[in-house]
């Protein structure tokens, strides 16, 4: 292990022993409140670090369990607000992460499992009642934070021959298909709504959202995964490949490599053209890492090598201009140095080429130094839990064994 990696392994031990004690959670500069519940900033996704040390020998269960608990304490929402980051999917998300190695938990996570499932259902129903009225969509319907696409990735990584996973990839294949009695041309994922989920004066005929987090990126990403894995549904390949498609319609040209735009309005698809001038920062959410991994994915899972070689090279492009790096700001998966860090670690992983893991020393180098120089709070996208998560999969260079990243929708 090389000196920057024993830094980083210790530095991602140094964040877990302070995060021993769930009833001491250190202030956060987030504005979002801590919420048990919370896979994005509460106790679940703390205990997701703690799970991954203790499955790999770093730390103990007695902490991770003190973490479920805590993340379990009081009513657990399964209604309208419940997703892969908050409620019981998102507690039923990290207790299988333990409960896959220590055989414990087998009563928490069968209750839990079947409210996910109901949940799914009652989801999916509106979904496709949504669809014959030929009615457009929220992002929230379909995104993988609230959406039937994080609620898959729970169902794909716990459960993938149950016939609710194969029912969540058959609406993500009904998504990319021409709404029922549109005639405009726009995909079947458009929303007549902001990125906000709000009607806005900004966005008067809605967007086409391309991003991970919220975007048509994370449908593909899961339908890509679901491939490699042998989960195959009717117009499975169709439906990636008209993602595909509309990913390269917007497919930019920069003197670093190519880009894509984070949001496509109604006069940007009328004019064929993109009023984003240039990339921004270089976020797993909507940036170039999340759509390269997404299109790497797809690629790999088509066996399209010209596709996984672009995206590849579109992350390269990244990595390598110093004026998108300098535009990452804080340390955090979602928008900062942990998520550009370890979506490279799992594009490396995938590569034969050795151009992106030459990368890995200098983004973790940067990833501590956000450390050392910012504040953070412990959440595990926006602060510390991330971060840890990041540094200690680069610095052992193992796939995660708990599998945390699948909420990620990067492996």
């Amino acid at each position: 292990m090389s000196p920057l990696d024993q830094d980083a392994l210790a530095t991602a031990t140094a964040i877990a022993e302070c995060l021993i004690d769930p009833s001491t959670i250190p202030a956060s500069p987030s504005k979002h409140r801590p919420t048990p519940q919370s896979l994005a900033n509460g106790a679940a996704g703390i205990a997701l670090l703690h799970i991954e040390r203790a499955r790999t020998g770093h730390g103990d269960w007695t902490t991770a369990h003190a973490w479920l608990s805590a993340a379990a304490g009081g009513d657990l929402s399964a209604g309208p607000n419940a997703g892969l980051y908050f409620g019981a999917p998102a507690l039923a998300f990290v207790i299988h992460a333990a409960a896959e190695h220590t055989g414990e938990y087998q009563r928490a996570l069968a209750n839990l499992h079947a409210a996910t499932t109901a949940l799914t259902r009652t989801r999916l129903d509106h979904a496709h009642s949504r669809i014959d009225r030929g009615g457009r969509p929220a992002l929230a319907e379909f995104d993988l934070i609230r959406g039937l696409t994080g609620l898959g990735v729970y169902h794909l990584r716990c459960d993938p021959y149950h016939e609710v996973t194969a029912a969540v990839l058959a609406y993500l294949v009904r998504l990319t298909e021409p709404l029922p009695g549109h005639t405009d041309g726009l995909p079947g994922w458009w929303s007549d709504l902001a990125p906000t989920g709000q009607a806005t004066p900004n966005y008067p005929g809605g967007h086409g959202n391309l991003g991970m987090a919220h975007g048509i990126a994370g449908p593909l990403a899961l339908l890509s995964l679901a491939l490699r894995c042998g989960i195959v549904v009717d117009g499975h390949t169709d439906a990636i490949n008209r993602i595909c498609a509309w990913l390269d319609t917007w497919q930019q040209d920069h003197p670093a490599d190519s880009w894509w735009p984070r949001t496509i309005t109604p006069d940007e698809v009328h004019s064929g053209r993109t009023r984003q001038a240039r990339p921004l920062q270089p976020s797993w959410c909507y940036g170039t890492p999340g759509l390269a991994r997404a299109q790497q994915l797809a690629g790999l899972a088509l066996g399209d090598t010209e596709r996984q070689r672009t995206a590849e090279t579109a992350l390269l492009g990244c990595l390598s201009d110093p004026t998108q790096l300098a535009l990452i700001i804080d340390s955090g998966l979602c928008h900062g140095a942990a998520g550009l860090l370890h979506t490279a670690w799992r594009m490396s992983a995938d590569t034969t080429a050795p151009d992106i893991a030459a990368h890995l020393p200098q983004l973790s180098e940067r990833l501590l130094t956000q450390l050392r120089s910012s504040p953070q709070g412990a959440e595990l996208l926006d602060g510390s839990t991330g971060a840890a998560l990041a540094l200690h999969t680069t610095a052992t260079d193992t796939a995660p064994l708990s599998h945390w990243d699948a909420c990620l929708l990067l492996a």
